[in-house]
């Protein structure tokens, strides 16, 4: 049976200017392939609703599981909520519980509980809330839609609450080999092995180095033996190479 499939769907135009590198598409593709879902897609959009809406109902329409981060902040522009409600055509307001979550935090930490913080606790109807341990503001999962803030390590400790609550599959294993002979060299027999071993997935990485071409050779898949046998026969392809 193969893994269930997910997407990314990173929110925000300080994304797209350049202004903000986005880490949170790298984190959750590792943990991801930890836990057996394989990532398919990455997309990234602006702080534009019909943008959001659009992306969010074609990847939830396409694959198992579909991560958002960012824009569930308590400014104008963190819109993310309002147009994940309007995807799946529910009702946005005030929940209690969020509401609950987010009071005693800012009671605690000695601050108002403001209108725009107060923001931050509206979901969508029917949602199950995702844990933020670093600054309380909760995000959300409708049905296969797991909705995240887009800081970094608020988005990890997100993602560390949301796991669980999901399955997975066979974590996705890797070998590399190193072969030192550029692509051109090595694509016919590369892609007949591949072509032998049609279970597994063969990266093709180039390099050079002080001068000379070579090539990284990835192999992927879920069963350990397989990939040793096809590292064995990469070998033995490419005698005298490999590090």
């Amino acid at each position: 049976m193969s893994n269930p499939t997910a997407a990314i769907l990173i929110i925000g135009d300080e994304i797209l200017s350049g202004r903000t590198r986005d880490a949170n598409m790298h984190y959750l593709a590792g943990e991801l392939t930890r836990i057996g879902i394989d990532l398919k897609e990455v997309r990234v959009v602006a702080d534009e609703t019909a943008a959001i809406v659009a992306a969010v109902n074609a990847l939830r329409a396409g694959y198992a599981q579909v991560f958002t981060s960012g824009g569930i902040g308590p400014t104008h522009d963190d819109i993310t909520a309002d147009a994940v409600a309007a995807a799946f055509g529910t009702a946005l307001a005030v929940r209690d519980d969020a509401r609950a979550i987010l009071a005693a935090h800012y009671d605690r930490a000695g601050l108002e509980f403001n209108a725009a913080r107060q923001r931050m606790a509206r979901i969508p109807e029917g949602a199950l809330l995702i844990d933020n341990p670093i600054s309380a503001a909760p995000g959300f999962s409708l049905e296969n839609v797991h909705v995240m803030a887009g800081v970094p390590d608020i988005f990890k400790a997100m993602v560390a609450s949301l796991l669980p609550r999901l399955t997975g599959g066979r974590p996705v294993l890797s070998q590399t080999l190193r072969v030192d002979r550029g692509e051109g060299m090595i694509a016919e027999p590369l892609g007949a092995l591949a072509a032998e071993f049609d279970d597994l997935s063969f990266g093709s990485y180039p390099f050079i180095q002080n001068g000379a071409y070579g090539t990284n050779i990835v192999v992927r898949g879920t069963d350990a033996a397989r990939i040793d046998a096809a590292i064995g026969r990469l070998a033995a392809l490419f005698p005298g190479d490999g590090a």
